[in-house]
């Protein structure tokens, strides 16, 4: 007789409301509200829709966000209505409130996972966030969103993190903040040289920290097999070194060939075998929040591929 093996479909939370296209940004601009009605849109069309665990964002309190950002930047950013934070972060009447929300999303994912709610969670959010530093916003991000995640799912009781970021940008925002930590684990690879112009090998964290940042610069062309050998060969290792009770990602799918900021060129296969070795690296909660992306296609295809990996 034969024996069925049934495998049981993971518990995966999408984080996700209206709310976040509430962030307008100038017709030309690439980081629009398009880019989550893509992915919406990408997700609905699809077999995975009813099976995913639909969960609103929360809003962040001054408190959550004060974590990580100081409060002069804070009441500063509160105090604007609209103009540019910087070159490039463009801020409208709703943007400050979107940003608390998009810091609260990861945190009500946090709080998910703890209860058991969830296993694994995919935060569909805007504004942005690995670029936004302590005291300045940079980068199209105004709160660093994973960074204000970490720090909560330290008081949630999950000591050690280990932060993911595959964005084609490095996070300068994340490195910095916890540079002098020897309890968050920063891994990147990302596109060098390019914007913002940090993320060098040589870059390894600060005092206590030293060694808990890891960068992996890669040359404009890369394509799947160099980004498969990295998260297949590399990362489990760190991970393994480091056993964190938690993982959250920023998911930047501005690596894909199809991207108009990116020099880099994954394709669909990269994308499935990344995601794969992160959810493998260790028996942990996993969290994504997505970062860039802005081929809005390749964008709401790539979320598609990463949610269909998570459920697996």
């Amino acid at each position: 007789m034969n024996s069925v093996i049934i495998y049981e479909m993971k518990k995966v939370g999408l984080i996700y409301d209206d709310i976040f296209l509430r962030h307008e940004t100038p017709k030309w601009h690439p980081e629009c509200k398009e880019r989550l009605i893509a992915i919406i849109d990408a997700l609905k069309s699809s077999e995975i829709w009813d099976k995913l665990i639909h969960i609103k964002p929360r809003k962040a309190d001054f408190k959550d966000i004060e974590a990580v950002h100081t409060h002069d930047y804070i009441e500063r950013l509160k105090g604007m209505r609209t103009g540019y934070a910087d070159p490039d972060t463009y801020i409208s009447a709703n943007s400050f409130e979107t940003a608390l929300y998009a810091a609260g999303a990861v945190m009500e994912a946090i709080d998910r996972c703890k209860k058991g709610e969830i296993e694994r969670a995919f935060c569909a959010v805007r504004p942005p966030g690995h670029h936004a530093e302590a005291e300045k916003a940079m980068g199209f991000c105004i709160f660093n969103n994973v960074a204000v995640g970490a720090r909560y799912a330290q008081k949630r009781g999950y000591k050690k993190i280990f932060i993911i970021d595959f964005d084609v940008h490095h996070g300068n925002g994340t490195q910095h903040m916890f540079e002098e930590d020897d309890s968050v684990f920063y891994f990147s690879t990302h596109e060098y040289p390019h914007y913002p112009g940090t993320g060098s090998g040589s870059e390894r964290g600060k005092g206590k920290g030293e060694g808990y940042t890891y960068n992996v610069p890669l040359n404009s062309g890369s394509g799947n097999k160099d980004y498969l050998h990295i998260y297949q060969d590399m990362l489990p290792d760190l991970a393994r070194r480091f056993t964190p009770d938690i993982i959250i990602v920023s998911a930047g799918y501005d690596i894909r060939a199809e991207d108009p900021l990116s020099g880099i060129r994954v394709s669909d296969e990269g994308i499935r075998g990344m995601v794969n070795s992160i959810l493998s690296c260790a028996e942990v909660p996993v969290i994504f929040a997505l970062e860039g992306g802005y081929d809005l296609q390749a964008l709401g295809k790539s979320v598609l591929l990463t949610i269909k990996e998570m459920l697996a």
